[in-house]
């Protein structure tokens, strides 16, 4: 709902006459500015609230304030019931992406009287890549960003400033150098593009069969598991580690075919800047270190079992390399 609303409003807020479609791409420079800074002080805000007004047990301070006000103070923060995590990552960041894509489109066609196809393929693909995300939303709120990164600089400006800027960056280039593919190549790179964004769903959907490990089969075979206990503060839990299907290829696989959409929606500017590249650079380095970081998280909690999961898939994200 957030998504398709967000997107519906700003297209009837153009379509009424209220703002001109490029309205984003035209105050790129004031918008961008005023939310680091509100992110920059918001983030104060959550580091002095972690100390003195949490929301839960799960909040503290290391003593050393630079890196308490990078990292956060409280985990799950609430503001009179307002999950704080999920405005800033999905409710903000998360929809500014599609609706300035869509807003850079526009500024194009008022600059050029047409939308190149190479615009249309890298907005398209990121329509996509977005709804997936919503339609997998309860998914994100399991994943390291949500129970593991507390709400500091690195995931609350990150997601309000650090992402409407790059993660955009390559439709703001394609804005003033629309690039004319012809209607091969630009199919042929949607076409490529969107097998990623399925594949890096499907492989989550892919992990939901084990709601149903005894039941469900995983490319027509059974479920093959290790069932791994760990300690909580209520005593002994247990996990299923899926090991076949795309869980047996490697242990972070969808990060491949996630990379490999943002290269997608970035070719279509072709190869005569750095800029539309940054961002897939960044994504490399961003879910490479994630992999190592949650590995060893998972060994931490899993122990044995996990040694155990790694022998059955020795790779991190790419078969027989990393």
């Amino acid at each position: 709902l957030a998504f398709f609303l967000s997107i519906a409003l700003f297209l009837a807020g153009v379509h009424t006459g209220l703002f001109n479609g490029g309205v984003i791409y035209d105050n790129s420079g004031n918008l961008l500015s005023s939310i680091n800074m509100f992110a920059l002080l918001f983030c104060g805000f959550l580091y002095l609230k972690g100390i003195y007004f949490p929301s839960s047990t799960d909040c503290g301070t290391t003593g050393n304030i630079l890196f308490d006000y990078y990292w956060g103070t409280e985990l799950y923060p609430r503001i009179f019931g307002w999950d704080v995590k999920q405005f800033t990552n999905c409710r903000f960041g998360m929809v500014f992406w599609p609706v300035s894509t869509i807003s850079y489109a526009f500024a194009q066609y008022e600059r050029y009287g047409y939308v190149s196809d190479s615009m249309m393929v890298n907005m398209s693909l990121q329509l996509i890549y977005c709804y997936k995300f919503f339609l997998w939303e309860t998914g994100y709120l399991a994943s390291m960003d949500i129970q593991h990164d507390r709400a500091g600089y690195y995931i609350c400006w990150g997601c309000l400033a650090f992402l409407p800027t790059i993660y955009t960056s390559h439709t703001f280039y394609l804005t003033e150098h629309p690039v004319d593919l012809g209607t091969p190549l630009a199919l042929a790179i949607f076409i490529a593009g969107a097998v990623c964004i399925y594949i890096n769903y499907a492989v989550t959907a892919n992990a939901m069969t084990l709601e149903r490990p005894k039941e469900d089969k995983v490319w027509g075979s059974d479920a093959k598991y290790i069932e791994a206990e760990y300690q909580t503060e209520k005593g002994p839990r247990e996990s299923l580690l899926l090991y076949n299907g795309y869980w047996g290829i490697a242990r972070h696989f969808h990060y491949l075919p996630e990379i490999l959409a943002s290269f997608f929606w970035s070719v279509p500017a072709l190869f005569s800047h750095f800029m539309p590249y940054f961002y897939v650079l960044y994504l490399i380095l961003l879910l490479t270190d994630r992999a190592v970081r949650d590995d060893a998280r998972c060994k931490s909690k899993y122990g044995a079992s996990w040694d155990k999961y790694c022998k059955y898939v020795p790779y991190k994200i790419i078969p027989g390399i990393i």
